[in-house]
């Protein structure tokens, strides 16, 4: 999968020292599960995702910071999924879930794409709205409330 645009990393130092041990632990986790086939990966995000909260935009952007900020791999134009796979377990591990999707670009070229958003807008992604098309979408888990 191939990330479009530059990504700028945050400084180390502007992240939480508790918030960067997460960060790491959930690159750390993820690393195995970005070489999963789709089907798996949308089967254990659906699973982490429960009892969960969504995600509100700065939420995920502040994860989203935190993992690029100690990972070069995530940072780098490859690291698109091990990104937004990470970002996503950040976020869950404070108890809320952003939507998680994959996808391709609209136009050619062809290229894959990982990414995090919430209500329909791209967290941190420097390109239109409407640039990806999703193909595998883990939302936050409907809530089990009744309406009564």
């Amino acid at each position: 999968m191939t990330s479009p645009g530059a990504i700028t990393r945050p400084p180390r130092r502007d992240i939480a020292l508790p918030r960067r041990v997460a960060a790491r632990l959930a690159v750390a986790a993820v690393r195995p599960i970005a070489r999963w086939s789709p089907a798996r990966i949308r089967a254990v995000l659906t699973v982490l995702r429960r009892g969960a909260r969504p995600a509100t935009h700065a939420e995920a952007k502040r994860a989203r910071d935190a993992v690029l900020a100690i990972s070069l791999t995530c940072a780098g134009p490859q690291g698109c999924l091990p990104r937004s796979l990470a970002t996503a377990l950040l976020c869950r591990m404070t108890g809320t879930w952003p939507t998680w999707c994959a996808g391709a670009r609209k136009r050619p070229p062809f290229g894959a794409h990982a990414w995090v958003e919430v209500d329909g807008r791209l967290v941190d992604e420097q390109v239109p709205a409407d640039y990806f098309i999703r193909l595998i979408v883990v939302p936050p888990a409907p809530s089990r409330r009744s309406g009564g």
